[in-house]
């Protein structure tokens, strides 16, 4: 390009200002290197526009931009601070905190604006701790800091660990008048947020005296991180109310708190933000989620930019869907558009893989993991570690283990927990171990699978000393970890303990309700899983498949017909939940039982599914109970075209036979039992013989 030489500096001042405002697709660097050919001097300005119009450029590399710091020192611009701090600034963006600190270092001359800058690159790349340690500093050197000080370190404070400087950080704002700048309001309220402590959030935001739509959308993420969704819409039905105008933040804030999608996609329609590349990554993820696909991809195809996150959640809920064709079909696509899977990607893809039929697929996705290097990361490991156990393929799973060089306690949980999910808990006990050797201390993932195990395996003794390591180290018997505490006392037969976790626990989740009702089951309670039903539903939570499934038992143990007719009507025509083969088993036990075969017989033709073996080993059981041995014989050849191998069908028909005194039909049973290789499914007693010395000795804590 041959530029005239009466072409000045504000030439290329104006370029470079253009960039800023329109985004030219001239780069910034070519537009500087086009001023030194012409042999003009940059000045500050020149400096100071080209590294704004960097930082504005998404293109621009480390080592660009060290080529501009290297231009700066020689014409010694480097002496103007907000020059240093701009070049600053561009260090920040670029994630090169090392040179950024460096810089800052070498300034001569500091301001509030150039503290700000560090402080804020260390909050947004993760160096939380530095960025406190650079706030004391600037204290320290005394500088006031501003309301936008403020805004860039306390995001460093979301989190537990550092809690209390940020409530130290708070009581600064607080002294200083800092806190009445609404955007300081808000990242405290997005702190306390994160750390748990949502009244102080909540006082924060009444305490505004105005308020922003990003205060709103902060208030709504706030509710919808902490899983208090219902409290969320109501803020945002508050915010309508109040005339708040919405943005796209606030459609994927009320998203992410669990809202209807069809609902908010119509809204964001209505305020013209659903054309947002957020909003739409957004609803495609949300509708992927509850399993509504093809809304995903009409979305997904309906933006001109191909995007990652979208896709991934398409493909993740083909995969848990078991539609592998079309998961694939968008893989294929994703690699043709040359998209790249990151980690977290990859996790998702994979913990869609439920059926071990998908295990060659799963497989394949192991090998773009190691051909794209992404199986370096503990994520993705952990995440095969969880395939392959679902899979039934627990030697692979504990191969990929092992291989693992670094073994952090994410990982433990994920090999522990897979084993016991295929049956082994004798080889998660080992691995226990073998992670207490490696110092780690167990956490509520892992003392829960343990648990489950201790339930596989009957190890009472060693489920009562995870109990008291609970208690000991003053953890919660909330949620997951009391439900495993109660189905470990229950199937250790121990129902006097697991009443007394379940009273011990302040807000007892659906999970620990429906535990209890199928334990009292189970034991023979019947009286005590309805009055828990009861209790259930008296907490405003709502009974869902497994809990009629539990209650349905306990009717069908007591010889509860009426209670459990109206149980079943209750479950299907008032909470509309579609019954599934155990409880369709379930009640045909329940009426042949009461001698209804009749009513049996026609409430299985009736059904909406066809019926499998333990249907009619249920109505078979009723049979022997009524001696009706005509219904039982015809029965009995139902079950032999569907399982011959099937134990209780010999042992019922010969004990039907038997109170009849038919005797040589009995003899013919039993001899075809044995051709079968059938042992009548045996009944299996376990005694736990390991001491309380062993246990101690294993099991250190």
């Amino acid at each position: 390009m041959n530029l005239s030489k009466s072409i000045g500096l504000p030439f290329f001042h104006a370029l470079l200002k253009s960039h800023l405002e329109i985004k030219t697709s001239n780069p910034p660097l070519l537009v500087f290197r086009q001023l030194l050919q012409s042999k003009l001097k940059p000045d500050d300005l020149t400096f100071s526009l080209l590294l704004k119009a960097s930082a504005f450029d998404s293109l621009n590399t480390k080592v660009e931009t060290n080529q501009i710091h290297t231009h700066l020192i020689k014409s010694g611009v480097h002496q103007f601070v907000y020059v240093c701090t701009a070049l600053l600034n561009l260090y920040v963006k670029l994630g090169c905190m090392k040179n950024a600190r460096l810089l800052f270092d070498d300034m001569p001359d500091r301001d509030v604006v150039a503290w700000n800058a560090l402080i804020c690159g260390y909050s947004r790349n993760g160096y939380d701790f530095d960025a406190l340690c650079l706030f004391v500093e600037m204290l320290r050197e005394g500088f006031s800091p501003q309301s936008s000080t403020l805004v860039g370190l306390v995001p460093s404070c979301g989190q537990h660990a550092l809690v209390l400087q940020g409530r130290s950080v708070h009581g600064f704002g607080i002294k200083t008048g800092l806190d009445r700048d609404s955007q300081v309001g808000n990242v405290f309220m997005s702190m306390y947020a994160k750390c748990g402590d949502l009244e102080a959030a909540e006082i924060l935001f009444e305490e505004m005296v105005e308020k922003s739509v990003v205060s709103w959308n902060t208030m709504i993420g706030a509710y919808g991180q902490n899983g208090l969704f219902d409290e969320a819409m109501f803020l945002f039905k508050q915010m309508q109310e109040k005339n708040v105008e919405a943005n796209s933040i606030t459609i994927v804030s009320i998203l992410s708190a669990n809202a209807n999608p069809e609902i908010i996609h119509c809204f964001a329609i209505k305020t013209g933000v659903v054309c947002d590349d957020s909003v739409v990554t957004s609803l495609a993820c949300v509708y992927a989620k509850y399993g509504d696909t093809d809304s995903a991809e009409l979305l997904y195809r309906s933006t001109p930019i191909d995007n990652i996150v979208s896709l991934t959640a398409i493909i993740s809920s083909y995969a848990e869907k078991g539609d592998m064709d079309l998961a694939m079909t968008c893989f294929a696509q994703m690699k043709q558009l040359n998209m790249k899977l990151d980690a977290v990607a990859m996790v998702s893809i994979l913990g869609g893989f439920k059926s071990p039929d998908h295990t060659e697929i799963g497989r394949a996705f192991h090998g773009y993991g190691v051909t794209s290097g992404l199986c370096i990361h503990s994520l993705v490991t952990n995440a095969l570690i969880s395939m392959y156990s679902k899979f039934d393929d627990t030697e692979a799973a504990l191969s990929l283990f092992y291989e693992m060089q670094e073994k952090p306690l994410i990982s433990w949980n994920s090999i522990i927990s897979g084993c016991v999910q295929a049956g082994r808990a004798s080889d998660a006990m080992e691995l226990f171990c073998q992670m207490k050797m490696y110092g780690h201390t167990p956490d509520c993932i892992t003392i829960a699978s343990l648990l489950s195990g201790c339930s596989q395996l009957g190890y009472l003794q060693f489920g009562k000393k995870l109990h008291t390591y609970i208690l000991r180290n003053k953890q919660e018997v909330e949620d997951f970890v009391g439900t495993a505490l109660i189905d470990m006392y229950i199937k250790c037969g121990t129902i006097r303990l697991a009443e007394r976790v379940f009273k011990s626990i302040k807000k007892p989740c659906l999970a620990s309700w429906n535990t209890m009702i199928t334990g009292y089951s189970l034991c023979g309670f019947e009286s005590k899983a309805l009055t828990h039903y009861s209790g259930l539903l008296e907490q405003g939570l709502k009974p869902d498949k497994i809990t009629f499934l539990g209650v349905l038992a306990a009717c069908t143990h007591g010889g509860l017909v009426h209670e459990g007719r109206r149980y079943f009507q209750l479950m299907t025509e008032e909470y509309m939940i579609t019954p599934n083969l155990q409880h369709y088993a379930c009640m045909v036990g329940l009426i042949g039982r009461a001698g209804l075969f009749e009513e049996a017989l026609l409430f299985i033709k009736n059904m909406q599914v066809e019926p499998d073996s333990a249907m009619w080993v249920a109505l078979l059981s009723g049979c022997c109970i009524h001696q009706e041995v005509k219904l039982g014989e015809y029965l009995a050849k139902k079950l032999y075209l569907l399982d011959y191998r099937h134990g209780g069908l010999y042992v019922m028909m010969s004990n039907l036979y038997a109170s009849q005194g038919m005797w040589d039909d009995v003899a013919k049973v039993r001899e075809m039992m044995r051709e079968t290789g059938g042992d009548g499914c045996s009944g299996v007693s376990s005694v736990e013989v390991t001491s309380f010395e062993e246990v101690d000795n294993k099991f250190i804590f």
